[in-house]
């Protein structure tokens, strides 16, 4: 294995030594002129710090994947990082009725820039880093060994920028090895069954990080009339249904997501004539819905990231206030108000701020009643807060 050494700037070997993954740009006393996925040793006064591989287009120049000299960055390496994250999953996770989850989550699992999403027999694994470009076939064949049920591997598009979260995944997927995947991925979730495009869906066809957050959706929902609002896919809308909703509105501005929502309701034996559908921009509905005195008794707020960079976080935290304002407007006393930030960058105490800002305005009295982050299959590092990025509140009317 031939590694290139790097010496840190003064001072930043700290924040290696404790755990955290990324190196950037300017934290390098030179930056090297070498391939992406070079292996590179850091060192600070010229003491092993730790080993990473190199991206030359991203602003993180050096993403650390071992902090033990000893330790190559080879097949051996990649197979026992993917077993170890399986075994996890499979001892965290009660996947009695549920065939998806997350396998790989990046830094949380020591693979930083690494997303494999299991989906029943099929796996997409996609790369949010240039330097991992060739280490992609030692990936796909950890997977292989450690999942021999796999039918194939589906890889999407890779980016070359430190803004993961922010990337969502519209290029067309293909197939990395195995027997091509269908159109449609079905998948079982909690009992339910799902309709995934992970050849050209966001991300990789299916939010599963709120896997736990849409059953509890199907709890709360009994005898409510509920508004999904980016409903994408239908996710929270089927289990709200499969709950004993009332009625369910389920808004996002995509065609393709809407008729797949619909497709799932009737995957699952529910009536998707009795509920309604809709491809309209959320804000202007909620408007609409504001003029003609409509109001719900649980509405979902669970929209794409806002914060498409560092400059955009304060008009993403007004974003949020203002979603929420108007969706408040619009809920009944008693009811509740179901609200997620996917943004990374809008951290717990800015969004919870932003819902604040919210009822303040729209002058209704909440309480929280549910407090969720990032489930099992989505850790995050304790050295890596840039890792959590979900917040999931549920808040009732008072």
């Amino acid at each position: 294995m031939n590694v290139v050494k790097l010496e840190l700037a003064p001072g930043l070997g700290r924040h290696l030594r404790a755990g955290h993954p990324w190196v950037f740009r300017k934290a390098l006393d030179k930056v090297p002129k070498i391939p992406p996925g070079s292996v590179v040793d850091l060192a600070e006064n010229g003491k092993f710090v730790a080993r990473g591989y190199f991206d030359p287009h991203s602003a993180i120049a050096v993403r650390v994947l071992t902090r033990n000299p000893r330790q190559n960055i080879d097949a051996a390496f990649f197979a026992q990082r993917v077993k170890q994250a399986l075994a996890e999953r499979r001892s965290l996770i009660d996947l009695s009725d549920t065939d998806s989850f997350r396998l790989i989550h990046g830094e949380g699992d020591g693979l930083p820039g690494v997303v494999v999403d299991l989906y029943g027999q099929y796996a997409v694994l996609k790369l949010y880093s240039a330097g991992l470009t060739p280490y992609r076939g030692l990936i796909v064949e950890a997977l292989k060994a450690a999942v021999p049920e796999l039918k194939g591997i589906l890889g999407r598009d890779e980016v070359g920028r430190d803004d993961a979260e922010e990337d969502e995944g519209r290029g067309t997927g293909r197939m990395l090895w195995g027997e091509k995947a269908p159109e449609l991925l079905s998948i079982r979730e909690r009992g339910a069954t799902f309709l995934v495009d992970a050849w050209r869906g966001q991300k990789t066809g299916f939010f599963l990080d709120q896997r736990e957050n849409r059953y509890l959706i199907r709890r709360l929902a009994k005898g409510r009339e509920v508004l999904n609002c980016f409903c994408f896919s239908g996710g929270f809308s089927v289990n709200a249904a499969l709950g004993g909703a009332k009625s369910v509105f389920s808004v996002d501005l995509d065609p393709d997501a809407i008729a797949l929502a619909r497709e799932n309701f009737t995957r699952n034996g529910l009536p998707a004539e009795k509920h309604d559908f809709l491809a309209a921009d959320v804000f202007k509905l909620l408007a609409s819905f504001r003029e003609e005195g409509r109001t719900f008794d649980l509405i979902i707020l669970d929209p794409p990231a806002f914060a498409k960079s560092q400059r955009a976080v304060q008009a993403a935290i007004d974003g949020y206030a203002s979603l929420n304002r108007q969706a408040l407007g619009l809920l009944k006393p008693g009811g509740l108000l179901a609200t997620a930030s996917c943004s990374a960058r809008v951290g717990p105490d800015d969004f919870m701020g932003a819902v604040k800002e919210a009822a303040f305005k729209a002058g209704v009295d909440l309480a929280m009643v549910e407090e969720r982050y990032q489930p099992p299959d989505h850790p995050i590092r304790l050295q890596f807060p840039e890792g959590r990025y979900l917040k999931f509140y549920v808040m009732v009317s008072v």
